[in-house]
């Protein structure tokens, strides 16, 4: 029986002598009440009732959100300032036995950093220098927890909170500031639709412009090939006509015809065929002649009218029912008609 219990107490013995300690986690040792050694993760021995656990320290990293911190700023701004501290433990020893309450440490040490730093800035300043605030306030909290064991990876801050009143004056600075950017915006976009529509136009006129001197130089030659085409037509007819050997008599007639097409119409124009004006030439003979039988009783009988000249030929027998050959027939029945009345008068005389 005596056995049994000592066996007992050996293996209790043992098993008090074996700590496991956990990844990520060390505990430190106290022999008689004082500091003895560092166990690190896994098994470790020591003696029972004389080694005993002082602390078990996380070798996490740590996150430490402070609430937010009123400070003031060099311009006399009071506002309200949340950060946030990473750090992770590089000392145990130091971490137990440095510092009583390592939080309460680190977020006083972190309020009164952000403190002397704010009240260095301006408003302005402090609102966009975040990254300078959070490089500085690491730095001074690294250098001051070292003595504790405690590593500061970084510090974030959070959030700026200012006053009411400065929210509602930004606000409005905002808003204004977007306006003018909108109307900035608006300007640059009407300037460059009204460039764009300038530069439309341009190449509208610039193209317009191509295409009229395109089609006039087109016109052009068309009318130049039409009216080479026309002399080259007529050089031939010419040509043509001078082979045939063709009588004066149809020329003449073909004159006469054309006269009709050309008169035809609402012109205004009159043309007057040579012919014409031979038979006119030789109605104003007669005219002077009779005048002359007239004021002379006693003169011999008038000549009559030369009709075996071609003119009155065509006067007395028109070959064409044209108006000017119609109005030469005519012309010539009423110089007979006169003629005749004459030689009666000077017959009655004598």
């Amino acid at each position: 029986m005596g056995f049994i219990i000592i066996g007992v107490i050996l293996l209790i013995c043992l098993i008090a002598c074996i700590k496991i300690v956990p990844e990520s986690k060390v505990y430190v040792i106290e022999r008689l009440g004082k500091y003895h050694a560092t166990l690190n993760s896994g098994i470790n021995f020591i003696i029972p009732f004389i080694d005993v656990v002082r602390s078990r320290v996380s070798l996490k990293e740590m996150v430490l959100d402070f609430p937010p911190q009123g400070v003031i700023t060099k311009d006399n701004v009071t506002m309200k300032i949340d950060s946030v501290v990473y750090a992770k433990v590089f000392d145990a020893k130091l971490f137990t036995y440095g510092v009583e309450n390592p939080r309460l440490g680190i977020e006083t040490l972190a309020a009164t950093t952000l403190r002397n730093l704010v009240g260095a800035l301006d408003f302005d300043d402090t609102l966009t220098s975040r990254d300078r605030i959070n490089s500085s306030l690491e730095a001074t909290l690294d250098e001051a927890t070292d003595a504790w064991g405690i590593k500061i990876t970084r510090v974030e801050v959070k959030n700026i909170a200012p006053p009411s009143d400065i929210l509602d004056v930004m606000q409005k600075q905002m808003t204004a500031e977007r306006e003018k950017r909108q109307a900035v915006t608006e300007a640059e976009a009407h300037k460059q639709s009204v460039v764009m529509m300038a530069e439309g136009d341009k190449q509208a006129k610039v193209l317009q412009a191509e295409a009229e001197r395109d089609a006039a130089i087109a016109r052009a030659e068309g009318e130049a090939k039409s009216i080479q085409l026309r002399a080259e037509a007529e050089a031939r007819a010419l040509e043509m006509l001078t082979a045939a050997n063709v009588s004066p008599e149809v020329l003449k007639l073909k004159g006469l015809e054309a006269l009709k097409d050309v008169a035809d119409g609402n012109a205004t124009k009159i043309f007057v065929p040579t012919d014409l004006t031979d038979v006119i030439s030789n109605v104003a003979i007669a005219g002077d002649s009779f005048k002359s039988g007239m004021e002379n009783p006693a003169a011999k009988k008038a000549k009559p009218l030369d009709t075996t000249d071609k003119h009155m030929a065509s006067a007395k027998n028109p070959r064409s029912e044209s108006k000017i050959h119609q109005q030469a027939h005519l012309a010539n029945q009423q110089m007979s008609a006169q003629q005749s009345a004459l030689t009666d008068e000077e017959i009655s005389i004598f």
